[in-house]
C-alpha cells in the first residue's frame, strides 16, 4: 500500500490510465476481430472496409502507447496480405 501522498496519487493515476488503456485495447481488438470475421466469411469488400476502419484505430493505439509500433505494423501487414490474397 502507498505510504506517501505522492505514492497514493500515483496509484490513483496508474489505475485510471490502466482502465483507459484497457478500453482502448479492447476497442482495437474488436476492430481486428471484425476484419478476421470478414476474411472468414469470404467477402473481400467487407474485409477491405473493415481493414480500412481498423488501421487508424490500431495506429492510434500506437501513439497512445497501448501497442508497440512494430506490433501494429506486423498486424496490419499480415491482415492486408490476407485480404489481398482473397482476390
Amino acid at each position: 500500500m502507498a505510504n506517501t501522498p505522492q505514492a497514493t496519487k500515483r496509484a490513483r493515476q496508474n489505475e485510471k490510465r490502466f482502465q483507459i488503456s484497457k478500453a482502448r485495447r479492447s476497442r482495437i481488438r474488436t476492430y481486428l476481430r471484425k476484419v478476421e470475421e470478414a476474411i472468414a466469411s469470404g467477402d473481400q469488400t467487407a474485409a477491405t472496409e473493415a481493414l480500412k476502419a481498423a488501421q487508424p484505430e490500431l495506429m492510434r493505439g500506437v501513439t497512445k502507447g497501448v501497442f508497440h509500433k512494430n506490433t501494429a505494423s506486423r498486424k496490419m501487414s499480415r491482415l492486408s496480405s490476407r485480404v489481398k490474397s482473397m482476390a
